[in-house]
């Protein structure tokens, strides 16, 4: 490859795999792989100054990212999302130094843009022609949308509890969309069997390693905003997890190449009560989480059972001396609300699980008054019109006039 990318790493049993072919998960043990670099190499090839005169998109991180030629770019404009000030909320809360990195602004209205630009490029560069991944919707959306980009053929498999707008969405794009009884557990077993029988590419969440290199830009580019530093603490709404591993790769490479120093925020992992695999092993010590039983929340995006990652996500949040926390679906749809009228912020329901995560860890003392916070918001509540609140319009003539 022409980039830094240098091989393949098992995040099980480390074993190397070459980074030139196909390879999608460990072939001793299963286990995810990562993308390894020559940091020494980054190191002395760019600088922070170098990215002054670069376009404002997660490709101005290129020596970071697995691609054979920047040409190569699948890409739909997907610019820097912006980190937001939020004093309404802060003040509310008990937390003057609360922002939300918004991804809502991104291509197809979700962080899920920036792995599936990096995951169908390294796809389409590997000569793949069809793949297939299980996803809750959003996923599925933004794989779709670069896959038309690319002239890759995509089959989307999805819960039937979906969101209508989503499934339609991935199908404008040119999806191949199928549904299924059951969570994404029931889509990604229905994936697993139909790429092992027909040979196609899988694409579901960590089982092709470059999904989380496009995910993992968020933490680039969040350290980049406030200056090439951490925050304290960082609030994750976590189903996959591949975002939350992703920024704690990310945070590990700025250090290698000397962008950042020691310091390490500390991570949380926000999920519902009705989902909750990564909190309840968290509690109870468990270095792998055990399948959620009749995983139910309206917060879609994170009604994942059982991640193939959930051991990164754990080992990343005991590192960091982080916590995971789960909340209430009507504490999530209270956040979403919260936010929209004190800041004028659509939060999508996994926006708003982390939202009410953060006022819960500031009720308990988890989070100090003096922390310096970010919650991701990772996409836009516009997806999810039928949970949104403030059907309460009324009607007026066309003589009449509000009231005062």
């Amino acid at each position: 490859m022409t980039s830094f990318a240098t091989h393949l790493e098992c995040s099980r049993c480390q074993e190397d795999f070459p980074v030139e072919q196909i390879q999608q998960v460990c072939k001793s043990d299963g286990g995810p792989l990562l993308v390894r670099y020559d940091l020494r190499r980054v190191r002395e090839s760019v600088t922070k100054d170098a990215l002054r005169d670069r376009p404002e998109s997660l490709w101005r991180y290129r020596e970071l990212l697995p691609h054979e030629d920047p040409e190569n770019a699948v890409t739909l404009g997907e610019l820097n999302t912006p980190l937001l000030e939020t004093p309404s909320l802060g003040e509310e809360l008990g937390i003057p130094r609360l922002r939300v990195k918004d991804e809502g602004l991104l291509p197809t209205g979700t962080f899920k843009a920036r792995g599936a630009a990096v995951g169908m490029t390294r796809a389409a560069e590997l000569g793949v022609e069809t793949l297939a991944l299980p996803s809750a919707g959003n996923a599925g959306s933004a794989w779709a949308a670069y896959g038309a980009r690319a002239g890759v053929r995509v089959i989307v498999v999805m819960p039937d509890r979906t969101p209508k707008v989503i499934v339609r969405e991935a199908s404008a794009y040119g999806g191949e969309v199928y549904t299924v009884a059951g969570s994404i557990a029931d889509a990604g077993a229905v994936v697993k069997r139909v790429c092992a029988d027909r040979g196609w590419y899988d694409a579901s969440t960590l089982r092709e390693p470059y999904r989380i290199e496009g995910k993992k830009t968020m933490g680039f580019e969040l350290a980049e905003q406030l200056g090439w530093r951490v925050p304290d603490v960082i609030v994750y709404p976590t189903g996959g997890g591949v975002g939350l591993i992703g920024m704690w790769k990310a945070f590990d490479e700025l250090r290698a190449i000397g962008w950042l120093d020691g310091k390490r925020p500390r991570f949380v992992a926000a999920q519902a009560g009705g989902c909750a695999p990564i909190v309840d092993a968290f509690s109870k010590g468990l270095d792998e989480s055990r399948p959620w039983p009749d995983p139910t929340t309206f917060a879609a995006g994170i009604r994942v059972p059982k991640a193939l990652g959930d051991f990164i996500v754990l080992r990343a949040l005991r590192e960091s001396d982080g916590t995971a926390l789960a909340v209430s679906d009507d504490e999530i749809a209270d956040a979403m609300e919260l936010a929209g009228e004190s800041e004028g912020l659509l939060l999508c329901p996994e926006g708003g699980c982390a939202l009410a995560v953060t006022r819960e860890l500031r009720r308990t003392g988890w989070i100090a008054e003096s922390d310096e916070v970010i919650i991701f918001n990772t996409g836009t509540g516009l997806k999810y019109a039928e949970f949104l609140q403030g059907d309460d319009a009324r009607h007026l003539d066309a003589n009449e006039l509000p009231d005062e």
